[in-house]
């Protein structure tokens, strides 16, 4: 196995991206890959989820957060800078997809040898105890498999509970009050404080059973490499279609009373374009509210796009005194 040196980098758009090119273009069938990574405050979506359904999305938008999305299946993930994440690039042998354990397996080993009493949990969860510090994908194609995964090791975890928005059932489904009690960080349960870079060196020591780094195997990206890399953000993780146009149609309702009364809004969402949207309420208006919904029409669902297409309305010819940024937020 051959270690991949990201050199630092903290983009998502462009760690994401790394691993496409690994996949896409190295020889994994000679020998795989692992990929380490840290990103900044970012969200991480699974390929098939509905992006504003899985974010804060006022939230996420006031505080620059990003959101991209990933080639593998599975839930949404918080990132930061307290958050390391590991990538197995491997050809598919067959019985490898959906088997985590297999590929986990080193990482437990490494964690516990730490001190960690780390353990796999359900289908791609590690855990110690009851609380999560892992959460794993995965992703096949041409005959090869990302395994990739996140180890909370000093992350802010009120920012996980902050820009995600989990679902209550999903909650009470499992007999648990909240978010923050199921998700711990890994330096909790260490008996030494270290630093996440020391922890990452620990890992790559151990995962590679060496005693210092550079015995480790590595592929160092060149020139050419990065030019790819830096292509593939380009077309697919800096691109609004792919984070949030790939969201399947959803429907939305919203109403909130003000001094001037009640507004409810209905909105049809479609890759991410505001397809349909009907106001009703008790205000009263001097002009006909179906101009506003004519000008929301054709708009992405973000909170900038609707902003800008009713910036030059007067909102109290339609409501009375209510602002725009009060609306746009309703809208969301």
């Amino acid at each position: 196995m051959k270690f991949i040196d990201n050199k630092g980098n903290t983009d998502p758009q462009i760690n994401l991206a790394i691993e496409e090119y690994i996949i896409s273009y190295l020889p994994v069938e000679i020998e795989p890959y692992l990929l380490f990574y840290i990103n900044q405050p970012s969200i991480i979506i699974g390929k098939h989820q509905n992006t504003i359904e899985e974010i804060n999305t006022q939230y996420v938008e006031e505080n620059n957060i990003k959101v991209v999305r990933r080639l593998s299946g599975g839930g949404a993930v918080y990132h930061d800078l307290g958050n390391l994440n590991f990538s197995f690039i491997t050809q598919d042998d067959g019985n490898s997809f959906s088997n985590y354990r297999k590929f986990l397996k080193p990482v437990i080993k490494a964690l516990k040898n730490m001190g960690v009493d780390a353990e796999l949990k359900g289908r791609n969860d590690v855990v110690v105890g009851e609380r999560k510090i892992s959460r794993n994908a995965q992703f096949a194609s041409k005959g090869k498999i990302i395994t990739h995964g996140t180890l909370l090791f000093k992350s802010n975890i009120d920012e996980v509970v902050n820009s995600l928005n989990v679902r209550k059932d999903k909650i009470e489904s499992k007999g648990i009050k909240s978010i923050r009690s199921r998700v711990a960080n890994i330096s909790e349960f260490m008996n030494e404080s270290i630093s996440i870079n020391e922890f990452r060196e620990n890992l790559l020591l151990q995962i590679f059973n060496v005693n210092h780094l550079d015995e480790i195997k590595s592929y160092p990206l060149g020139e050419n490499d990065w030019n790819k890399i830096n292509q593939i953000s380009d077309e697919r993780y800096s691109n609004w279609e792919w984070n949030y146009g790939r969201s399947p149609k959803f429907y939305i309702e919203n109403r909130k009373r003000f001094s001037v009364g009640s507004i409810d809004l209905r909105l049809n969402v479609e890759e991410g374009i505001i397809t349909q949207i009907k106001i009703y309420g008790d205000f009263f208006g001097i002009k006909d509210v179906q101009d506003i919904e004519n000008k929301l029409i054709g708009v992405r669902y973000t909170q900038e796009s609707v902003y800008q297409a009713l910036h030059e309305v007067d909102l109290t010819l339609y409501f009375g005194e209510v602002a725009l940024s009060d609306f746009v937020k309703l809208i969301y």
